[in-house]
């Protein structure tokens, strides 16, 4: 009966340790996977002038990229505002989650090209919230969303 209670205290003991490191393997897993890709991406869509819609553009996947993006927009002081532009915009854009099909709760961002080509203006859809960016983060947003400079826009 003694070793009866020894045998159940050690085969304890052991699920105990494989439980733990399992459990270890577990957290450095999800970590390298998230360190390793982040899952978002931003689609860009440029305003079509035949067709007054937006058509596909770009599809930025790249984790600096994307997270350029996301440090530049955390950045900006938004004011509320309900603007009305005299032109259309130049694109839209909205961040998601690879591989997501549903459309709900995305922000979508619109991008206007100021007439000296020095700085942009977005607008939030639906949520009254508008800023003009420095020329600085104007160049880089453009520059990341569209891989082209911002002085080079028609």
């Amino acid at each position: 009966m003694e070793n009866y209670k020894h045998l159940v205290v050690f085969i304890g003991v052991i699920l105990l340790f494989v439980a733990g490191c399992s459990n270890e393997i577990k957290l450095s897993e999800t970590k390298s996977n998230t360190t390793k890709n982040s899952g978002k991406v931003i689609t860009v869509e440029k305003h079509s002038i035949k067709e007054g819609n937006y058509e596909p553009f770009r599809e930025i996947s790249d984790d600096d990229a994307v997270q350029k993006i996301e440090d530049i927009l955390a950045s900006i002081a938004w004011e509320n505002a309900e603007v009305s532009m005299a032109s259309p915009p130049h694109s839209r854009f909205h961040l998601g989650e690879k591989n997501e099909q549903a459309e709900t709760n995305k922000i979508v961002y619109y991008l206007w090209v100021s007439p000296s080509k020095e700085k942009v203006e977005l607008v939030i859809e639906g949520e009254g919230k508008y800023a003009q960016l420095s020329k600085g983060q104007s160049a880089e947003l453009f520059q990341t969303i569209t891989d082209r400079k911002l002085s080079d826009v028609k």
